[in-house]
């Protein structure tokens, strides 16, 4: 697949999130649960989803993943059972697009990580990605963001 990265400047979002870890495996198992109980959560407290649910996955030390899911929100929410509040960064991102299985999303993070470094930039914190489709969709498309800058700023000359 050819993938088509550019640079998007965001807005900081509040998010309503539940955490876990989970092996690569188990992830599928962890993002329905996940999502209904954010979306239940939302709507006891008369908020709202203001975008798509979205996902970040960290890798840890032992082969596993520290995972945040949920929706960005119409405000903050008070933290009840496993969702908290958490936020979407603002700043600059490098974002890309993936269409298809999601267990093939991985070549949307390396084609924009390479990208990056063509641009001379680097990461500045951990990527995520936000489903625009549902899993019951034939080519689901899963946007990826990468929180970055550039690798050596500009000289301002004084």
């Amino acid at each position: 697949m050819r993938y088509e990265t550019q640079f998007v400047d965001l807005q900081a979002q509040h998010t309503a999130v539940v955490r876990g870890r989970s092996t690569a495996d188990g992830i599928k198992d962890f993002l329905g649960p996940a999502f209904e109980e954010v979306l239940h959560v939302l709507e006891d407290q008369g908020l709202h989803a203001s975008g798509a649910p979205f996902g970040c996955y960290t890798p840890t030390d032992d082969g596993a993943f520290d995972v945040e899911v949920g929706f960005p929100c119409s405000d903050v929410v008070r933290p009840t059972g496993r969702v908290e509040a958490s936020e979407l960064p603002g700043g600059r991102v490098a974002r890309t697009m993936h269409r298809g299985a999601y267990d093939a999303v991985g070549a949307a993070y390396q084609a924009a990580l390479d990208w990056l470094t063509e641009e001379g930039h680097v990461t500045t914190g951990p990527p995520w990605e936000s489903y625009l489709d549902g899993p019951d969709v034939a080519e689901p498309r899963t946007e990826v963001f990468l929180p970055c800058t550039a690798a050596h700023p500009a000289h301002v000359a004084t």
